[in-house]
């Protein structure tokens, strides 16, 4: 693509749009899709066409469209399904605890020598 500021604030849209690094940006080394998004961009365009330059815009602007969506969806599922990633015996406590029960202690039963 060209380094255009339309092109410029696409890529910056799109690396937004990736999932956060877990430390910061400037100290991480680059991720594999970050390295490719990067060359993407920084590659000169085989078609310098005003219409084909319109449909790449377009073709990135879809994908970072659908990066958002995919995050929020992850985020709904995140705070309408809270137990998705507990364990059974979590998740039944947790639903005894929410109509005012608790579950028994468990007897664990121990071999004397």
């Amino acid at each position: 693509m060209s380094t255009t500021p339309t092109a410029k604030a696409l890529y910056r849209r799109l690396l937004r749009e990736l999932p956060p690094l877990p430390s910061p940006r400037h100290k991480a080394p680059r991720t594999p899709i970050h390295t490719s998004i990067r060359a993407h961009f920084s590659q000169p365009l085989p078609n310098t066409s005003e219409e084909y330059i319109r449909a790449r815009h377009q073709e990135i602007e879809q994908f970072v469209a659908y990066l958002r969506a995919q995050r929020m969806y992850g985020t709904l599922l995140q705070r309408y399904n809270p137990g998705m990633g507990m364990d059974e015996e979590e998740r039944v406590r947790l639903t005894a605890r929410r109509v005012g029960m608790d579950l028994p202690v468990e007897y664990e039963w121990k071999m004397k020598r």
